[in-house]
């Protein structure tokens, strides 16, 4: 059983920042990558970051590019999702989730095995 938990979301003006964290915890589970979707309401989940556990090499979506900075913390076995330059249409719940099998930077949520249960981020214009 893998248990992730996400934290940092909130409300902020346009052009403002949050960090976002997500710890995974689990005995026995391998890390291959961890990842940030977001979802807004009566959409299906889109990708906006990854990174690669091995060695740190990372992912974005073209929307958050030059705005958004994944990172990870080998030995907290955290991930972090700094969010810089908030836009209105950042608005969603953002989800952690973590990709047990392969090596890919995967891009779609049936890539990933577990997931937390989500972190409210509202950007007000």
């Amino acid at each position: 059983q893998v248990h992730v938990v996400e934290s940092g979301g909130g409300l902020v003006q346009a052009g403002g920042s949050l960090r976002l964290s997500c710890a995974a915890s689990g005995r026995t589970f391998s890390r291959y990558a961890m990842g940030w979707f977001r979802q807004t309401p009566g959409k299906e989940r889109g990708f906006a970051a990854a990174i690669r556990w091995s060695d740190g090499g990372t992912s974005y979506a073209d929307s958050v590019k030059g705005r958004f900075t994944i990172s990870r913390d080998n030995a907290n076995n955290t991930v972090y999702l700094q969010m810089n330059s908030l836009k209105p249409e950042d608005t969603a719940v953002y989800n952690c989730a973590v990709k047990t099998r392969g090596y890919g930077l995967g891009t779609r949520d049936y890539d990933y095995d577990y997931w937390g249960q989500g972190t409210q981020v509202t950007v007000s214009a």
